[in-house]
């Protein structure tokens, strides 16, 4: 099993910005993907940014050329680097990790943007 434990998260102006954080720990060497998911209120998680083991990145259209998604294979920590924020970006944002077998989800972190 994986767990997975975010950080970072908390109320913002529109315009700033904000870095999450994701530790992992358990059975790492069996995660093949990890991704930042966002949901707002009223609306179902939506994914904002994936990476993959080997760096490939990918995110919603939403978010590109704002938010950046990296990871610390050292800390075993995958971080999301959120600029620009708008208030549409509000919402609890958790850390996925994917294997073959299962995904495991953090407990999330609530995100304001206001206006």
């Amino acid at each position: 099993q994986v767990q997975l434990v975010e950080s970072g998260g908390g109320l913002v102006q529109a315009g700033g910005s904000l870095r999450l954080s994701c530790a992992a720990s358990g059975s790492i060497f069996s995660i093949n993907t990890m991704g930042w998911y966002r949901q707002a209120p009223g609306k179902q998680r939506e994914l904002v940014a994936v990476i993959l083991s080997g760096g490939f990145t990918n995110y919603a259209d939403s978010v590109k050329g704002r938010f950046t998604i990296s990871r610390d294979n050292a800390k075993n920590t995958v971080y999301l680097q959120m600029n620009s924020l708008k208030p549409e970006d509000t919402g609890v944002y958790y850390c996925g990790a994917h294997t073959t077998a299962r995904s495991s989800w953090g407990q999330g972190t609530q995100v304001t943007v206001s206006s």
